[in-house]
């Protein structure tokens, strides 16, 4: 019989502070070994981009090129140019257990910052859609977060990335706003009465990876800042999800280089 009073299995028998027995390293030597890939780093910052516009508007323009010592089982890793400065972007890495994964795999490859712009729904209606928001935390409504945090209601972004773009977009001309974010792994889960809880307490938009990304942000010092391109109120008008020119790509890779040159330059380039 079950016991309806059992604690759920994702939140007991975590060991936080424990290394794991199976580790990025170890997969991607032997995916290396496998693939006869040569060991190459990865550019020091990378971009996570789940919905794959950036990556195919830099293939469609001819500006990006496949990063030969990437040895993910999942994924390609491209890399392009922008102001002297190399940037990795993987695309279609969606959901939270998705993107930390290879979260986890570009750090162990060289990886020293990495970025993720990820489309999201509305859920407080500040403005018409599309436009970003600089994510500051998010409610863990997914699982992957709590095998790296104790149970808490969010993941916070490192505070100190956040000061660090103060001001960092304000030449551009598409808005850049700073707020919560509901995460979650079942978008088609998103029944009127959640939302209306989401809307309650506050929070602007509805995605599936940062909950996750800034969870192992934390738990492993590492420094990821995530955004949401808030692009659609959940289909539910006509004409939803239309993101701007190039399907937002434009707007999306504009704030990521000026988020990658600041932090960069502020925060992990070495003195």
């Amino acid at each position: 019989m079950t016991d309806h009073n059992e604690v759920p299995p994702i939140l007991t028998d975590k060991h936080y502070r424990s290394p794991s027995v199976f580790s990025p390293e170890s997969l991607l030597r032997e995916a290396r070994r496998q693939k006869s890939v040569a060991i190459e780093p990865v550019p020091e910052v990378c971009l996570l981009d789940p919905d794959g516009d950036i990556v195919r508007l830099l293939q469609a323009e001819k500006r990006a090129r496949r990063h030969q010592g990437w040895a993910c089982y999942h994924t390609d890793l491209l890399t392009f140019e922008e102001n002297d400065q190399t940037i990795g972007v993987v695309g279609c890495a969606v959901g939270a257990s998705f993107a930390v994964l290879i979260a986890e795999e570009l750090f162990a490859s060289g990886c020293r910052l990495l970025l993720s712009v990820t489309s999201s729904g509305q859920i407080t209606p500040i403005q018409t859609p599309p436009y970003f928001i600089l994510i500051d935390r998010a409610l863990r409504d997914e699982g992957t977060s709590y095998h790296y945090l104790p149970p808490a209601p969010y993941s916070d972004a490192p505070v100190a990335l956040l000061n660090t773009l103060d001001d960092a977009f304000d030449d551009l001309h598409v808005p850049v706003l700073r707020g919560a974010t509901w995460t979650t792994d079942a978008p088609f889960r998103e029944t009127a009465e959640a939302i209306e809880v989401m809307r309650q307490r506050g929070l602007l938009a509805v995605e599936m990876e940062a909950a996750a990304l800034y969870a192992y942000a934390n738990a492993c010092d590492k420094p990821i800042v995530c955004f949401a391109h808030v692009t659609n109120q959940m289909g539910q008008i006509e004409g939803d999800f239309e993101k701007g020119r190039a399907s937002g790509a434009t707007d999306a890779l504009a704030i990521v280089v000026k988020a990658a040159r600041r932090l960069y330059s502020e925060s992990i380039a070495p003195s």
